[in-house]
């Protein structure tokens, strides 16, 4: 099968305007905290890979499903943000890759020069 150019060209541009600002590989230990469907509130551990102004790349120990919202805290700092999983890969031996989005994002909140 073949993919005519501007098929490809649409969608790199697709996939480009998905991403912003610049992002920084960076490991950066966090916690993770939500309520169950139980009521109950959840914790999970996990680190980042990529991070950014509006959220990260993470490794996570625990199965949270997509549009969940939670408390992530930078265990470097202790600053902590509301944010979104919007992104879930496969589970791997280290933990599941998920993608969060910061709902209100704070310029501080990584400690980096982003």
């Amino acid at each position: 099968m073949s993919v005519k150019f501007v098929e490809s060209k649409q969608a790199a541009t697709r996939h480009s305007v998905s991403r912003r600002g610049p992002r920084m590989n960076s490991r950066v230990p966090i916690a993770l905290e939500w309520e169950g469907e139980d009521g109950q509130i959840q914790h999970a551990a996990g680190y980042t890979r990529v991070v950014n102004f509006y959220g990260c790349l993470a490794v996570v120990q625990h199965n949270i499903e997509t549009e969940q919202r939670l408390r992530l805290t930078n265990l470097a700092n202790g600053r902590s943000v509301i944010a979104t999983v919007v992104w879930k890969g496969k589970e791997r031996v280290e933990g599941w890759e998920m993608g969060f989005e910061l709902v209100d994002p704070d310029m501080e909140f990584w400690g980096l020069d982003l």
